[in-house]
């Protein structure tokens, strides 16, 4: 459901659950920034962006993490007082109230989780190297509930239809054969990956059978969405590519 420049899960949280991803658009920054990005590494105007993040929900109790591809999780819980420290993280989970899990993305598959009873939620941030390296299944296990009780929203991230990838990313994910299509126009020996299809059997395996979401796509809908892939398609020097795009936000908390 989009609501103003937010889009809000369809799923049945508990009502003190509050969840959305933001969407491009209604903020500060310039091309090709434009206009609500919120990530402070991509060569944006920092006030631009601080300006952007203040126009969040419930932006005074983010913690921006250092996103480096991990499958590292924080529990925010023991750094509710360091909101200025700079965590290197690509998961986080929380049971204080007010106290925002959020990952960024611009093609990676956001994930966000909470219990039935609302007592804990949870961000990740899913990449093809963090759900390769277990960053969902970290995340599971750091979170003081059972995995059954659990359920899950997947935001927008690039969908298989533009998410092509060599043969050794196939390999990393041998035991997911159903989430890769062989390009038949490549001479070359490419898939497309369903970055979507990998999260949702990894979170079966765990005992998470309530998943909801995955019908967006970051490359394809360009007036919602930010793209890493696509802004590096864009780019018109090949020789010296220069990749300038924003990040969405995926945000859950307690209220």
């Amino acid at each position: 459901m989009l609501q103003q420049n937010y889009i809000q899960p369809n799923w049945p949280a508990p009502n003190n659950v509050k969840a959305f991803t933001s969407s491009r658009s209604e903020g500060f920054s310039l091309p090709p920034y434009d206009s609500f990005n919120l990530a402070q590494h991509v060569g944006d105007d920092k006030i631009a962006v601080n300006k952007n993040r203040e126009l969040l929900p419930n932006y005074q109790n983010f913690i921006w993490l250092n996103q480096t591809h991990t499958n590292i999780c924080l529990d925010l819980d023991m750094h509710c007082n360091d909101a200025e420290a700079t965590f290197q993280a690509d998961a986080c989970f929380s049971t204080r109230k007010s106290q925002v899990c959020a990952v960024m993305t611009a093609d990676c598959l956001p994930i966000l989780l909470c219990d039935v009873q609302g007592l804990c939620v949870a961000a990740v941030h899913a990449g093809w190297r963090g759900l390769a390296d277990g960053v969902i299944e970290n995340t599971v296990s750091k979170m003081p509930v059972h995995p059954k009780t659990l359920m899950a929203w997947m935001g927008p991230a690039i969908s298989q239809r533009h998410f092509e990838v060599g043969k050794e990313i196939k390999e990393t994910f041998s035991n997911y054969p159903q989430a890769f299509r062989i390009n038949s126009q490549n001479t070359d020996e490419k898939y497309f990956a369903n970055l979507y299809l990998i999260a949702k059997r990894k979170m079966f395996t765990l005992g998470i059978t309530q998943i909801f979401g995955g019908e967006y796509c970051t490359y394809q809908q360009h007036d919602l969405f930010f793209s890493h892939r696509r802004a590096t398609h864009q780019v018109s020097n090949k020789s010296n590519p220069i990749v300038a795009t924003g990040r969405m936000v995926s945000a859950i908390y307690l209220d």
